[in-house]
């Protein structure tokens, strides 16, 4: 018969065991001191909040009605929205969201485009060198005007707007 020998802690046994258990407990540490820090930065579950500001339309030149409208978008949650859509009772035709890109040898061009990030705790500023809402204007608008706009986003829902149709170049007061 063998003689079985109860088991021993060992110096060896003892830092093995010791360093097994270091490494979760140090992932844990690290993964807590982060949510910590998210939760006391305000961003845990805090869902998209926009808000609109600067709303602009330009004013058509000559006979064309085809326009440009612009907004100031910020979102005070914290995860990102994409607009997804804009709609006005004010102009005629189909509204939709545009980017404008530039080729290689610099010639500038317009892409329509399906949605525009607002990213968490950002702003995007449309302008005519990048996004714009792209519409047909309405028969009589004068500079001054006020033209209401409902902006569609992913997470926030409809935001209504006004825009103030200004010469190209202007901007809202």
């Amino acid at each position: 018969m063998t003689e079985q020998h109860p088991w021993r802690p060992t110096r060896r046994r003892l830092t093995d065991t010791l360093l097994a258990a270091i490494a979760p407990l140090a992932a844990c540490g690290l993964a807590l001191a982060g949510l910590t820090i998210w939760v006391g930065a305000g961003k845990a579950g805090s869902p998209a909040r926009i808000t609109v500001s600067a709303g602009r339309v330009f004013l058509p030149y000559g006979d064309s009605t085809e326009t440009a409208a612009f907004f100031d978008l910020t979102n005070l949650g914290g995860v990102d929205d994409r607009l997804v859509r804009v709609t006005s009772p004010a102009a005629r035709g189909e509204i939709t969201l545009s980017r404008h890109r530039t080729t290689r040898s610099g010639a500038a061009y317009k892409a329509d485009t399906a949605s525009a990030t607002v990213p968490a705790g950002g702003k995007l500023a449309m302008s005519p060198h990048g996004v714009d809402v792209s519409l047909r204007a309405g028969a009589r608008w004068q500079t001054g005007d006020l033209v209401s706009f409902t902006l569609h986003f992913e997470r926030s829902g409809t935001v209504r707007a006004v825009a103030v149709v200004v010469r190209p170049g202007g901007r809202a007061s």
